[in-house]
């Protein structure tokens, strides 16, 4: 039998020396020169286990979380950018297995090979706790990010046997097996949060990604994914989120001190205390922030001097992230700082020249053929032809450009963005002190015991008052909680996860509708098909229940 390509993938660069049922190696009997107890040498082999991930998190990874969710709708142009719907299909759930950003799993199944070959590297079950505990988070991270995807896949602690199959495990399982580690892990790792700890997994780390698995517990450990119901389902894990976010809230680091959309700019870092845990990029050392290259006007320049974000963008902007309408409708609220990010939500549409350095609005419209430039805020296709629905197809041309408000909320540095080929140097958050607050006011209302005198109107509030946005007043629904989730965290990567949780996920909303073309509403698109690559290596599996082979 074929090795999985789980491991195969990374193991071209690896020596595979031992089972998953030998770890009393002699270390130094396979790397003599591998000095255990320096820091130095340490970091050097922990690179590549802390950034796995952030290829695929700068681009694939959100391109499916975001349009399988109701943020926006990936559009084309005539073609243009139809790419055989591979931002189509997550558009309407009609997920397809060949479609190319699916890919992600591949690296995060090198991730974890890498993480399991540095553990080895540090003696396995020999080796000192507090060293090998930073690649066995990051292990049961990739794992955390797999399985809320794909459902069903391998539990990978320890590196195979050339010839050892590999086989899938029930999600249950994996979201129990992320548990323990984390849990186990928690003593040994660092509390601190500084520029040696920033982008690194850590006491708090650890305990916001439990935060997330147990406030999705009941969609995780549900028997089958279309089995999970928002309404009835139970949550046996409510009271232990809660306790988790205690934590962090009291004892943590994190504040919301941070202006809200300073703190996405590209010169943002270890001194943003909402942060717990974020990945970091550089547009020249740690490229594959591509967020602008989407979100932007697709003829954002024209031959003029400037565009609409303060200076020349001479590499191709695709345009394709059009805010669905509903979810543009969140942005409304009276004085509320989030919604200056949403291009067009002050302004009924209309666009002007930003700020290169600030990403601020100014007051100069921004011309585009001698008309300033206006998006509608309502997505219009091309024509009501069978084409342009099934390619979401806007039309090549300055209206079709303009359908959809457009998110800068990872405001694309012009400069960075036309000098460094479309790269960016914003860091990207996946765990931030405002979801934990969030997550505790869900956790009350779903049932959760009450501590610290904190309600869910006192908890949304706080997220109310750092972004000056009119105060919510009486006792929020859980829809009240979702919405203000959808106005935070927008292309945060987390929409679509909110969604299957609250429920939503099979609602009608932009172009997913009944009716229209390849729209699907199965509750088997609440996980996706495993990609073609993984297939093709692992011809015993069995793919995700809805989708063909």
């Amino acid at each position: 039998m074929k090795k999985s390509l789980l491991f195969a993938l990374a193991s071209s660069a690896m020596v595979l020396a031992t089972s998953c049922t030998n770890l009393d190696v002699d270390v130094k009997s396979q790397y003599t020169d591998y000095p255990t107890e320096s820091e130095v040498a340490l970091e050097a082999k922990m690179a590549d286990v802390y950034y796995a991930f952030r290829k695929q998190l700068g681009d694939n990874y959100n391109r499916i979380q975001s349009f399988s969710s109701d943020e926006v709708a990936g559009i084309s142009f005539d073609g243009d950018y139809y790419d055989n719907a591979e931002n189509v299909n997550p558009t309407l759930h009609n997920f397809k297995y060949d479609n190319k950003p699916l890919n992600y799993w591949a690296d995060l199944a090198s991730g974890i090979t890498k993480c399991n070959q540095v553990i080895e590297d540090l003696g396995g079950d020999k080796a000192k706790p507090e060293q090998i505990a930073p690649a066995r988070v990051m292990r049961a991270f990739y794992h955390f990010i797999l399985m809320d995807s794909f459902g069903d896949v391998p539990i990978l602690d320890c590196l195979p046997d050339d010839d050892e199959a590999v086989e899938r495990m029930p999600r249950r399982q994996v979201a129990e097996f992320i548990e323990s580690e984390l849990k186990a892990c928690l003593p040994s790792l660092t509390k601190n949060c500084n520029a040696a700890t920033y982008g690194k997994p850590t006491y708090w780390m650890a305990e916001a990604l439990l935060v997330k698995l147990y406030i999705n517990w009941a969609v995780y450990t549900a028997d089958n994914v279309a089995d999970y119901d928002a309404a009835t389902s139970r949550n046996a894990k409510l009271d232990e989120c809660v306790r988790l976010c205690d934590d962090i809230m009291q004892n943590g680091p994190f504040d919301l001190s941070d202006n809200y959309r300073k703190k996405f700019l590209y010169n943002n870092g270890p001194q943003i205390k909402d942060f717990i845990y974020a990945m970091p990029y550089d547009k020249v050392n740690a490229t594959g922030m591509l967020y602008g290259r989407y979100r932007t006007f697709r003829k954002v320049d024209n031959g003029d001097t400037m565009g609409y974000l303060g200076g020349k963008m001479n590499k191709s902007c695709a345009g394709i992230f059009a805010l669905n309408e509903e979810y543009s409708n969140l942005f409304t609220l009276k004085g509320d700082d989030r919604n200056e990010i949403i291009l067009g939500a002050t302004t009924d549409g209309k666009v002007y020249i930003h700020d290169a350095l600030t990403g601020e609005a100014t007051i100069q419209p921004y011309m585009y053929k001698g008309s300033q430039l206006v998006l509608s805020k309502k997505i219009n296709l091309k024509d009501d032809s069978e084409t342009s629905r099934q390619q979401i197809n806007c039309g090549a041309n300055a209206t079709g450009w303009s359908q959809g408000y457009r998110s800068l909320k990872f405001y694309p540095n012009p400069n960075e963005y036309s000098e460094y080929n479309r790269n960016q140097s914003n860091d990207v958050p996946i765990f931030r002190f405002a979801d934990i607050i969030l997550t505790k006011a869900e956790a009350l209302l779903r049932g959760a015991r009450a501590t610290n005198a904190d309600t869910p109107e006192s908890l949304l509030n706080q997220i109310r008052t750092y972004v000056h946005a009119a105060k919510f007043v009486g006792n929020p629904s859980l829809q009240d909680i979702l919405d203000e989730r959808g106005r935070e965290f927008v292309d945060e990567n987390w929409r679509r996860n909110d969604m299957i949780r609250f429920g939503t996920f099979e609602s009608e909303y932009g172009f997913h509708r009944k009716g229209f073309p390849g729209a699907r509403f199965d509750k088997s698109c609440r996980i996706l098909p495993v990609p073609k690559a993984i297939m093709d290596e692992n011809q015993n599996w069995k793919q995700n229940e809805g989708y063909k082979k």
